[in-house]
């Protein structure tokens, strides 16, 4: 390359590095400005584009992203908690850094955490904490944690287990992931409903682990699956039983005559299931199985 052209190239990065310092200057301003509980001008970003702000970095890329970061963390401190405060300016701020350095883990984990709270603790968009989660998890596949990140939103946030239950579960693939990850899968994956999914999980859980406490409690869990499901086929051999003779069976055996019900009729501990009021099936009281309050039937009122 000549000198000539050498010089050029000088001469457009020394006159570009006024430019990024005017629109850093710029963006902490509308940032501080925004901050104040009372204001009424809606805030403006003047740099939106993470890519545009990267080509403006001229390298400095990390060091840029732990002043967006920065700036991020005091944006969100100076509003969370007031009442009526709004957070347009977090999700361009966040994108912004991690495009910066998409290696930037604590901009992802906590930054999904500032979005998705819901108000005033937080910007009350766990669609947006998604889409920051899954950015994290494309430019860092490894990072487990993020999976149980993208996870904790779904079933908490947006009470999509069925969701939920993959992101966990795939992130339990990484040989490095601890076993809690296939545990939260399990555990949301029955919370939805999933009873067959939450079975293949926690049985892989009892079969792979060497943990004592962790295999005990799969089990635990196992028991209570086989005994939700039994219950719940037994119940709806109930309502069959209602609708042919007009008033719900005192008995498990009766279901069992009227040819609605099969087989040994136990729970996995080897007691017989028991006819509760109005034709709701139970576990019998001597059995040990535990089940959740959310896995038990309704109890009907006529």
């Amino acid at each position: 390359m000549s000198g000539g052209n050498n010089t050029r190239v000088v001469r457009v990065a020394l006159m570009a590095v006024p430019a990024l310092l005017i629109s850093l200057t710029f963006l902490q301003q509308r940032i501080d400005v925004s901050a104040a509980p009372l204001q009424n001008e809606k805030p403006e970003l003047m740099l939106r584009s993470g890519a545009m702000v990267k080509k403006l970095s001229l390298g400095y890329d990390p060091l840029l992203a732990d002043i967006y970061w920065t700036r991020a963390v005091q944006y969100f401190g100076g509003r969370v908690g007031l009442r009526g405060a709004t957070f347009e300016l977090l999700g361009p701020l966040l994108d912004i850094t991690t495009t910066l350095d998409p290696q930037l883990m604590v901009a992802y984990r906590f930054g999904a955490i500032f979005l998705s709270e819901p108000a005033p603790a937080g910007a009350g968009r766990p669609d947006l904490a998604v889409e920051l989660v899954k950015k994290g998890i494309a430019a860092n596949p490894d990072q487990w944690r993020l999976y149980g990140d993208l996870g904790l939103i779904y079933s908490i946030h947006l009470k999509d287990y069925q969701k939920a239950a993959e992101a966990y579960l795939e992130g339990s693939k990484n040989p490095n992931a601890q076993i809690y990850m296939k545990a939260m899968a399990a555990a949301v994956a029955q919370k939805g409903d999933s009873l067959e999914t939450a079975k293949l999980i926690w049985g892989e859980v009892y079969s792979t682990t060497d943990d004592a406490q962790i295999k005990k409690r799969a089990r635990q869990h196992l028991e209570s699956l086989d005994a939700v499901i039994d219950l719940k086929n037994l119940n709806q051999a109930s309502e069959i039983y209602w609708e042919k003779f007009g008033h719900y069976p005192a008995t498990i055996q009766e279901l069992r005559d009227a040819g609605l019900a099969e087989g040994k009729l136990e729970d996995p501990e080897g007691y017989p299931y028991v006819m509760g009021a109005y034709g709701v099936p139970q576990l019998n009281p001597e059995s040990t199985i535990v089940m959740e309050r959310d896995q038990q039937l309704p109890q009907r009122n006529h």
